[in-house]
This record gives structure tokens, C-alpha cells and sequence, in this order.
């Protein structure tokens, strides 16, 4: 049966103090009982030097994660703390400027043995030191995340960073607090809770405007300990990643010029004869700012995946895809007569096997396809790939949990 308690363990710090039950052992100075490997130091009270408690909580076994580790001292103040689990990593945290208490910057993880070690010193100057433990619960339920970009990669400009989770996220001002994005030249962005395509839970961040080139970014996620609320179950570990941010590329799609240009650094490097989806069905393309996900290569594409019956099942070349609902930027050979004249394909961007051989040698993931045209099924939805893009920014930042 689980054992909980939010008690105090509190622990004397003084010359020949006793020792506490297992968990809560005191190493005071010139104590003969304090447990191998306590450190003895010999010193010589003040007469009215009086003894120092110290308190540390959560207190007991299998208790429940997600507190903070607090330390408060009576009778004296608190030199250093020191909280680690079983595999030696730290917990930080701060002391009060009085020195009377310490608090960690993080809550404790689940299923994890925590030792605390508290170095102390009376009024009347006598220095010791105090250590007790805790263990918290494992988690019921794990809840984990499936992140992009992956790190030490370069990226486009328009790349955002996504986060999508396994389970609902209700606490979510809680799991965006834990959220740190860092860049090298203080890019301004914003974190923005939206609904994946898959119907999962997601939390994107973008910047305001495209990423400089050459910015270098880092995310932190440190989830480890936090819980994500009604039948989302607990984060047991942290996620980090890192991307440098490439040469600023922007490919153009009109489609009612048929037609693709590839922008590099503001110059117009190569125009393609293109065409797009359909125009007055379901087989339109889609609009607005859509982002390079992915550089697929050759795969097979079936309409049936995407909701168009059996209008294709065949092996498509230099496969871009643009979003999760089927739009791709590929190889279209078998539509060479309408390339640069017409919309005729189901949805995606077409173009010839030379020019998309080369397109797909010049761009990367993150590169915006910046789509006009006067036909199309709409604007890509924010969790149709990282279609962030076409939200205002007023309209994005209000989609954090923290304003």
C-alpha cells in the first residue's frame, strides 16, 4: 500500500545530537552516531549556543510528485543545500535571503529517491549539517512528446518548433512554463496551444517574422515532474534540441500563373512551370504559407489516404511534403501538358522531373512555399503541417496559455 506524508521531517543539527529514524539521519558536529561517511568536524560550543532543527518536505515514501523541495532551519541559518536522486543529478534551487528556508526551482519526478543534505550554522556559530531522504510515487500514467525540429540540423526560416503530446494536456500553463527557448540574437517569438491533424494536443512556438539566418536556437523542455492533468498523466523526463537557422529561401507558388520561383536572399534564382490541384472539387490546393516538413524521395502516394477514392496509387520522385493532409511538391511527369498552362493534378505541386530533380537539391525543411492563387480549399490550418504562419501575431500570442 502507498505510503504519503506532506509532514516536515525535522532533524536537530547540534554537538552529540542523536540520530533520526532511517530516512531522516542528522550529521551534526561531534556527533559519535552520525552515519558512515557524515563529515565530523570538532569544534567547541558557545555555552548558550542553542540547537538547529531543520525541515525538509515532502517527507516519507512512495509519496506523490510534483512539489517543490522545501528546507527550513529554526535556531540557525542554512549555509548550502543540496537535493540529488539515485543517479546523482541535482535539483536547484534558492535560499532565502534571511537563510531560513530553501526552496527548489523544480518539482520532485515520479517514481524517484530523493537525498537532501543541508549544511547549517547556529547563532552562536557553530557549523553542521543535517541529510534526510524521500521517495515519490511512480507515475500512473506517462505522457510523452514527439518534438521537431530534430537537433543539430539546419533549417529554413519559416521552421517552427512543435511539440506534440501522446495524452491531453490540461495544465497547460503549468507545461508552458517549463518551455525555454533561447536564441542567439533574442529573436521575439511566441508559444501557441493548437489541435494537431492527428487530433493530438500541440504547442508550437514561432517566431514573429521569418528567423534571421544564421540564428542559432535551443530549446529546453524541462517537463521532468510536471503533470499534464486529467488523463494526461505525468512528464518523466526532459527534452532538449538545437538548429541553426539556414540562408533565407522563399519559394513563390502562383498558382494562376502556373508557376513556382525559388527566392534566395531576395533574388529570383529559378522559375518552374508548375501545375496545381484542380480547381472546383476537393482536389484544390491549398493556400496561404505552407512550410517544408519533410524531403521524402521517392514514395507511393494513394488517393484513398487522403479521402479521394482510387484517382491514383503510384510511385511519385522527389516527394516534398508540405502538409500532413497529402499536399507535396513532387515529380509529376504524367502531367507534363498542363505544366506552366493549367491546374489539373489532385492537390499537390507538380512540376518535371528535371526541375524538381533540382528544386529538390535546393531547399530544406523549414523553407516557406508562400501559395496565392483564386481557387484553392483555404488557408493551411496551423496544425496542418506549421501553418502558424497564416495566424496574425496578436492572434497567435493569444493562443499561449500565459497571457
Amino acid at each position: 500500500m502507498s505510503r504519503s506524508s506532506r509532514t516536515p521531517a525535522r532533524i536537530r543539527a547540534r554537538v552529540r545530537a542523536t540520530v533520526a529514524a532511517a530516512l531522516l539521519a542528522p550529521l551534526a558536529a561531534c556527533s559519535s552516531s552520525a552515519p558512515p561517511g557524515a563529515p565530523v568536524a570538532e569544534v567547541t560550543p558557545s555555552p548558550d549556543d542553542r540547537p538547529v532543527t531543520v525541515s525538509v518536505t515532502p517527507a516519507g515514501q512512495r509519496i506523490r510528485a510534483g512539489e517543490p523541495v522545501r528546507v527550513t532551519v529554526s535556531g540557525g541559518s542554512l549555509t548550502s543545500v543540496t537535493v540529488t536522486d539515485a543517479e546523482g543529478r541535482r535539483l536547484a534551487g534558492k535560499t532565502a535571503a534571511d537563510g531560513r528556508s530553501w526552496v527548489s526551482d523544480r518539482t520532485s519526478a515520479p517514481g524517484t529517491a530523493y537525498e537532501v543534505t543541508a549544511a547549517t550554522r547556529s547563532v552562536g556559530g557553530t557549523a553542521g549539517s543535517a541529510r534526510a531522504g524521500f521517495t515519490t510515487a511512480k507515475a500512473d500514467k506517462v505522457n510523452k512528446v514527439d518534438w521537431r525540429p530534430g537537433a543539430a540540423t539546419t533549417v529554413g526560416v519559416a521552421q517552427l518548433i512543435s511539440l506534440v503530446f501522446d495524452h491531453p494536456v490540461r495544465n497547460r500553463a503549468e507545461v508552458e512554463k517549463q518551455l525555454k527557448v533561447t536564441t542567439s540574437d533574442g529573436t521575439e517569438g511566441s508559444w501557441g496551444w493548437i489541435r494537431d491533424w492527428s487530433g493530438r494536443d500541440r504547442v508550437d512556438w514561432r517566431p514573429r517574422t521569418y528567423w534571421k539566418p544564421g540564428t542559432e536556437v535551443r530549446l529546453n523542455a524541462e517537463l521532468n515532474g510536471t503533470e499534464s492533468g486529467p488523463d494526461g498523466g505525468w512528464f518523466v523526463r526532459d527534452y532538449t534540441t538545437s538548429f541553426t537557422v539556414g540562408d533565407q529561401q522563399i519559394v513563390e507558388v502562383d498558382l494562376d500563373r502556373h508557376r513556382l520561383s525559388l527566392v534566395r536572399d531576395g533574388r529570383t534564382v529559378r522559375r518552374i512551370p508548375v501545375s496545381g490541384g484542380t480547381p472546383g472539387g476537393d482536389k484544390r490546393s491549398w493556400r496561404g504559407t505552407a512550410v517544408l516538413m519533410a524531403k521524402e524521395g521517392t514514395i507511393n502516394m494513394n488517393s484513398e489516404t487522403v479521402g479521394l477514392a482510387d484517382a491514383y496509387d503510384k510511385m511519385v520522385d522527389h516527394s516534398m511534403r508540405l502538409t500532413w493532409s497529402g499536399m507535396y511538391a513532387h515529380a509529376a511527369p504524367w502531367n507534363a501538358r498542363h505544366l506552366g498552362r493549367a491546374n489539373r493534378s489532385s492537390g499537390c505541386i507538380g512540376m518535371s522531373d528535371a526541375d524538381a530533380a533540382w528544386f529538390y537539391g535546393q531547399v530544406r525543411p523549414g523553407d516557406p512555399f508562400e501559395i496565392t492563387g483564386e481557387d484553392t480549399k483555404g488557408v493551411v490550418a496551423p496544425g496542418n503541417g506549421f501553418g502558424a504562419w497564416n495566424v496574425p501575431w496578436t492572434e497567435w500570442q493569444g493562443m499561449s496559455a500565459l497571457r
